[in-house]
Formats: structure tokens, C-alpha cells, sequence
């Protein structure tokens, strides 16, 4: 049968997500200690621990999970698409970063400026959007594969958003397809949004590799649409044995590639 597609995860498989937020909220935490002396670290867990509570408990917290739209990314996302959850996400999403920055520096300092959450908000989102740093060997690794292998990616979350990220990194042109959840109103690990982005590769499932960091949505996604899978760990501290394929670097997926399709030929 051999190996035709390779599809990849775009956030903390890519491009960095997790880490790029926490160097936004330091930065963020730097400037909030202008308004007064605080713990930086205590702000910033109360940030993201407030940010978290507010989204899971918010109005728009059902579609954000389906379509796989994160806590941190409600901070700085435009949300600038004309689907109408998304729409609704965008007006919600004022509120929400006010609270959230006002509320986390009131903790330590009761008494601010009544528009300081909303500024601290703004510096998060230009912060945020600074630190959009690939993966190590990301491009490296797509130039290698790129001449053989029908490159796909299958993302979760707002387009707007994710169409950012994938041209800021420069990432774009590795790519035959891109399919983003929320422009199909479902997300991994649903096995149509897989189907459908194998569709457009014009290729059969039993020809595709998936590789992603999220065991819940691109591991169990592929395992839902009958497609091989390659976890790309390289967070996973202690990393217990797991009973799929694994890297923990992005340099070790071209020669597991190779070793893939030459066994399923």
C-alpha cells in the first residue's frame, strides 16, 4: 500500500502555542507591575486560572470545544470570521479579556484604573502575536518530506486565527490542503473532518500518516478515521509507554516516514 500522505497537527506540533502564551504573559506580567508592586508569577496563574474558569463557564464554551477553540486563545484571537458563533465569540471575547487581566491584578492590587484589564488585554493580544516561533526543525522536516510525500494539515480552531498563525510562520506553501475545524463546524478527533481533508489529498486512509501532540484529538481522530498515527511528545516529561507510534522530536519523523512506508508496501 505504501505511505501518500502525511497529515500534520498545526499548535505545538508546528508552530509553538503554550509556550509562546506563557512568554506573552510575562511579558504582560512586566508591564502590569507598573501599576504597583506584585508577584509576577502569582498574576500570571491567576490569569490563566481565571481565563480557563471564564471560558469553561461562558456562553460560548460548547462551540469552542467542539471546534477545539482554547481559553488562552479567546485572549488574543480576532475572531474576525462571518460564521455567526464565531461572530458571537468576537463580541463576547471584549468582556472577557477585561475580566480577566482586571480581575488577576485587583488581587494583588485592590485599587486600578477602571480601563487597565482592557489594556492589559491589548498588550497580552500584541504580545501574543509576537511570539509566533516554530518548533524546532519544523521547515527542515517539511522541505525533506515535501518532495515526496502529499503534505496536509488539519487543524482545530477559529479560521481567522489559525490562517494567521499558518502565514506568519511561513508554513503555507509546504502544503497541498488545509483544513481548519472551524470553517467545518466539527473538530478532531471527529472522523469526517479527517475524511474530508483525505478527500482533497485524493488518497485512501489506509495511505496516510497523522502527526500530532494531542493524544485526545489527533491520535484518537486518527484512530476514529482508520489512519496510522505518529505522537509527537516533545512536552511529555517521564513519558509512559504508550500503545502507538512516537517522537519526541520532529528530526526523528522523516526516517520513521521511510521506515513506515517500506513495511506497508
Amino acid at each position: 500500500m505504501g505511505v501518500r500522505a502525511i497529515i500534520f497537527d498545526l499548535d505545538d506540533t508546528l508552530i509553538t502555542d503554550e509556550a509562546a502564551s506563557m512568554l506573552a504573559f510575562e511579558e504582560v506580567g512586566v508591564k502590569a507591575s507598573r501599576f504597583g508592586i506584585i508577584k509576577i508569577g502569582s498574576f500570571i496563574r491567576d490569569c490563566q486560572n481565571l481565563a480557563h474558569k471564564l471560558w469553561s463557564s461562558g456562553p460560548c464554551h460548547s462551540y469552542c470545544d467542539s471546534v477545539g477553540i482554547s481559553a488562552l486563545e479567546c485572549l488574543w484571537g480576532r475572531f474576525t470570521d462571518e460564521q455567526e458563533e464565531l461572530r458571537r465569540l468576537r463580541n463576547w471575547a471584549i468582556p472577557f479579556r477585561k475580566a480577566v487581566f482586571s480581575v488577576a491584578l485587583q488581587r494583588q492590587l485592590p485599587r486600578i484604573p477602571p480601563d487597565v484589564g482592557l489594556e492589559l488585554s491589548e498588550e497580552f493580544s500584541q504580545a501574543r502575536r509576537k511570539f509566533q516561533i516554530l518548533m524546532p526543525d519544523a521547515k527542515e522536516v517539511l522541505a525533506c518530506l515535501y518532495p515526496r510525500y502529499c503534505l496536509g494539515m488539519l487543524t482545530n480552531g477559529a479560521p481567522s486565527l489559525q490562517r494567521e498563525k499558518i502565514v506568519v510562520s511561513g508554513l503555507e506553501p509546504f502544503f497541498q490542503a488545509i483544513s481548519i475545524s472551524g470553517e467545518k463546524g466539527i473538530g478532531k478527533p471527529r472522523a469526517e473532518i479527517f475524511f474530508q481533508l483525505i478527500e482533497k489529498l485524493d488518497t485512501l486512509p489506509s495511505k496516510v500518516i497523522m502527526v500530532g501532540n494531542s493524544e485526545e484529538r489527533d491520535v484518537a481522530g486518527a484512530r476514529n478515521a482508520g489512519i496510522r498515527s505518529v505522537w509527537f511528545h516533545a512536552f511529555e516529561a517521564g513519558e509512559r509507554p504508550r500503545p502507538y507510534t512516537g517522537i519526541s522530536a520532529l528530526r526523528e519523523l522523516p526516517a520513521l516516514v521511510r521506515e513506515i512506508d517500506a513495511h506497508s508496501r
